[in-house]
C-alpha cells in the first residue's frame, strides 16, 4: 500500500478545501458578520496542514495502485468531512458529531440537516454548507485530477473509485482532460442557472446557494422553508429544470454544449425522461384532490418528484401529507436516482434499466430456450460480467438498505422513520418519511444513529463497492 502518496494526496485535498472555505469571507464582512478571523484560521490551519503533509512525503512514488485509490478516496472524503466541520464547531459551536454529519451531508450531497433554525446561522456559515454542496457534487478529487495532473496514470483509478455511476465515460483521451471537460460543463451550467434565479427576484447569496445545492443535487437551502421560502412559480420552475439536468450524465451536457446534439439520443437518458414524465403524470392526476387546479398540482408534484428523482431534496410541499399513490411514487423513486455521471444518488437508471432489460432476455429465454439473446445499450453488446457487476450493486445495495434501517430501528425508532431515514442517506436524497420527512430533520436522532447514517452517506455517494471493500480481508493481503 503506497501510504506515502495517499497522504501526499489528501494534504493537496485539505489545501484546495481550505482555499475554497476562504470563498465565505466576501459574505460574512458584506453582512458584517464576526465570522472572518474563524475562517481564516481554519483555512491556515488547513494549509499549514496540508504543506507539512506534502513536505514529508515528498519523495513519494508517483503510482497509484487500484488498492490505493479505493483506501484513499474513502479516506479523503472522511477526513475532508472532519476538517470541514471545523466552521461548524468553532462558529456555531455545534458538537462535532452533528458538525461532522451536517458536513458529510454536504460533500455527499446528500442534504439531510441536523440544523434546527437555518435563518439563524450566520450568511457566511451558511454559504461553506451550500459550498460543500458544490464540491462534493462533482467530486472533490475529480477536481484536484483535473487541476493536479502529478498523479499521472492514478488519475483513472480515483475517478473510477469515485464517480456516481457504474462507469465513467471518457469524453478526451486524457484523463485530466476528461476531468476538466466535466468541470467546464457543471461551471457553465451552474452559471447560467444563478442567473436565471437573479432574474426571478433572489440576491446573489440565495441565487447561488440554491444552484449549489441544485446543481450537486444536494438540496441544502439557507432557509427554513427551502425552495417553499420565495413563493414564486418562476423559481419553482428554473430549479425543476435544473435539477433534472443536474441528473443526467454531465458527459452528454458537455457534448450538448459543443454542438453534438446526437448525444441526446443515449439510451439512460430517454429512460430517465420517461421515468420523470410518467411519474409527474401520476403524482399530478393523485393530487387533483388536495390542489384542485391541474397546473398548481403540477407545479408542486413535478418539483417534488425531480427532486426526489434526481436525489436533490428541495422541497415546496409536505408530501408526507400527500395521498397513498403519490407517497408511494416518491418511495420508489428514492431507489432509481439519477443517470450515471450526474451528481444524482441512489442506484441508477442505467442499472435499472439494465436489469429490466436483462429481465426480458430470461422471458425471452424461457420461450425459446435455444435462442441467442443479447443485451445491447446504445447500439453496443453488454458483456456478461458487467450485468453481474449491475445485479450484485443492486443486491447489495439493497441489503445495505436494509441492514441500515435494521440498525436505526434498534435504537426504538419507529419503522417508518428507519427505512425513510435509510434510503434517504444512502441514496444521498436528505429528506425521507416519518420523523425525518419534508418538514423534519435529524437533530432529534440518537448520537449512534448519526454516525450510522453518515457512514450510509458515505457508501451511498462512493457506490457500495468503493467502501465496502475496505471490509474485505483479501483487500489487505499483499
Amino acid at each position: 500500500m503506497n501510504f506515502k502518496l495517499i497522504i501526499r494526496f489528501i494534504s493537496i485535498l485539505i489545501i484546495i478545501t481550505s482555499v475554497f472555505m476562504l470563498t465565505a469571507i466576501p459574505f460574512a464582512l458584506y453582512f458584517k458578520e464576526p465570522t472572518s478571523v474563524s475562517f481564516i484560521k481554519i483555512a491556515l490551519f488547513g494549509t499549514i496542514s496540508g504543506l507539512v503533509g506534502l513536505y514529508i512525503t515528498k519523495n513519494s512514488p508517483k503510482n497509484l495502485g487500484r488498492k490505493d485509490g479505493f483506501l484513499l478516496v474513502s479516506l479523503s472524503w472522511i477526513i475532508i468531512s472532519a476538517f470541514g466541520s471545523l466552521p461548524y464547531v468553532v462558529i456555531a459551536h455545534l458538537s462535532f458529531t452533528d458538525a461532522f454529519f451536517e458536513t458529510m451531508s454536504g460533500f455527499t450531497t446528500t442534504g439531510a440537516s441536523i440544523l434546527t433554525n437555518i435563518e439563524a446561522l450566520p450568511k457566511s456559515l451558511l454559504f461553506w454548507r451550500s459550498l460543500t454542496h458544490w464540491l462534493g457534487g462533482m467530486g472533490i478529487i475529480v477536481l484536484t485530477v483535473a487541476i493536479l495532473p502529478m498523479l499521472g496514470i492514478g488519475g483513472i483509478k480515483l475517478i473510477k473509485a469515485e464517480a456516481p455511476g457504474p462507469s465513467m465515460e471518457k469524453i478526451s483521451p486524457r484523463i485530466t482532460e476528461t476531468a476538466k471537460y466535466l468541470w467546464l460543463a457543471y461551471i457553465v451550467l451552474s452559471a447560467i442557472e444563478t442567473i436565471l434565479l437573479l432574474l426571478g427576484g433572489m440576491d446573489l447569496f440565495n441565487a447561488l446557494t440554491h444552484t449549489f445545492g441544485t446543481m450537486a443535487t444536494g438540496g441544502f437551502s439557507p432557509k427554513n422553508a427551502s425552495v417553499a421560502y420565495f413563493h414564486s412559480a418562476y423559481i419553482d420552475w428554473v430549479i425543476i429544470v435544473f435539477m433534472f439536468i443536474a441528473g443526467a450524465n454531465f458527459s452528454i451536457h458537455f457534448k450538448l454544449l459543443t454542438g453534438k446534439f446526437r448525444a441526446i439520443n443515449d439510451e439512460e437518458l430517454k429512460a430517465y425522461t420517461l421515468i420523470v414524465i410518467l411519474a409527474v403524470l401520476i403524482v399530478t392526476l393523485d393530487n387533483l384532490s388536495i390542489y384542485s387546479r391541474f397546473f398548481k398540482s403540477l407545479r408542486y408534484s413535478a418539483f417534488q418528484v425531480v427532486s426526489i428523482m434526481t436525489t436533490t431534496g428541495y422541497v415546496t410541499a409536505d408530501y408526507s401529507k400527500w395521498n397513498g399513490l403519490a407517497k408511494t411514487v416518491l418511495f420508489i423513486l428514492m431507489f432509481i436516482g439519477g443517470c450515471a455521471g450526474s451528481t444524482g444518488g441512489s442506484i441508477k437508471v442505467i442499472r435499472i434499466y439494465t436489469l429490466l432489460k436483462q429481465a426480458v432476455n430470461e422471458l425471452k429465454y424461457n420461450i425459446h430456450p435455444k435462442g441467442v439473446f443479447s443485451l445491447t445499450i446504445n447500439g453496443q453488446s453488454l458483456r456478461k460480467n458487467l450485468i453481474f457487476s449491475v445485479s450484485g450493486f443492486f443486491f447489495l445495495y439493497i441489503a445495505t438498505f436494509m441492514f441500515v434501517a435494521l440498525l436505526v430501528s434498534s435504537f426504538g425508532i419507529d419503522l417508518l422513520t428507519s427505512l425513510g431515514a435509510s434510503a434517504a442517506t444512502l441514496g444521498n436524497i436528505g429528506p425521507g418519511f416519518g420523523k425525518v420527512g419534508p418538514v423534519s430533520n435529524y437533530a432529534w436522532l440518537p448520537i449512534p444513529v448519526k454516525w450510522i447514517l453518515s457512514f450510509a452517506m458515505l457508501t451511498g455517494r462512493l457506490e457500495i463497492y468503493t467502501v465496502f471493500v475496505l471490509f474485505s480481508p483479501s483487500f489487505w493481503k499483499k
